[in-house]
């Protein structure tokens, strides 16, 4: 394997120890996103765009040299020599076999580069939703918090009404209109502070299946990555023999 096709190979694999490191269930998204926000993160965020592209093109332009290769030592290609010369035969499969390793090498690289981005989004997002729930969860004990205190002062001031039976009528109309204004106040916040709460939930199991599905997919990639694996092994070794 030559020196490019070794890096590409080493990409790989910590692509797939990046992403099984990622996937592991014990480590929330919470401490993931404080692990983001290291200040080394920081400093390799204005580049990270940049690096990105450049491996994207990297390994587009890997993938599409290894179908030439591919193409140029298919069978359809030898058949036309094979009966003279079975020694050069033998040498284009094993060409063929090689360039064919490659294309899995720099395909499943590339496939496995944008799961690895599209995985940090999405667990960064979560992190994200799942803060802002907290804070809303907060707001409305509060808010809860808040009306249970109006509601407790406004029995009182009833029961002290009852009590002495005195008053000016009007007073007793201004506070009651005052303590509704509070009440209409309090439901209408705690009415933004539920509506917001459903929304962050529903939008935090969007997202916790969207991360599933995702994991699904990569559990699938990663058996069929690994049957490559063996076939190929098992083609290296009927051609060492």
């Amino acid at each position: 394997m030559t020196l490019q096709w070794t890096a590409v190979a080493s990409f790989l694999y910590a692509e797939i120890g990046l992403i099984l490191i990622l996937c592991l269930p014990f480590i929330s998204p919470q401490r993931w996103q404080k692990i983001f926000m290291f200040p080394v993160w920081g400093k390799i965020a204005a580049y990270w765009n940049k690096a990105f592209l450049t491996i994207i093109v990297l390994l587009i332009v890997l993938f599409l040299d290894a179908m030439r290769e591919v193409k140029k030592y298919s069978v359809s290609h030898v058949e036309k020599g094979s009966s003279n010369n079975p020694s050069a035969y033998e040498h284009v499969q094993m060409k063929l076999f090689r360039a064919q390793r490659n294309l899995y090498i720099s395909g499943f690289s590339l496939f496995l580069w944008l799961v690895l981005r599209r995985l940090i989004t999405l667990i960064t997002q979560l992190a994200k939703e799942l803060g802002i729930k907290g804070v809303l969860n907060i707001q409305a004990d509060s808010n809860n918090e808040a009306a249970k205190k109006y509601m407790e002062e406004n029995e009182r001031l009833k029961q002290a009404l009852e009590k002495t039976g005195k008053g000016d009528e009007q007073m007793r109309d201004a506070e009651n209109k005052k303590l509704m204004e509070n009440m209409e106040k309090l439901k209408t916040e705690l009415k933004k502070t539920s509506d917001a709460l459903s929304k962050a939930h529903s939008e935090v199991t969007t997202m916790k299946k969207q991360s599933e599905s995702l994991s699904k997919e990569y559990d699938r990639l990663l058996k069929e990555h690994t049957q490559l694996q063996e076939i190929l092994a098992k083609s290296e070794k009927k051609k060492d023999l």
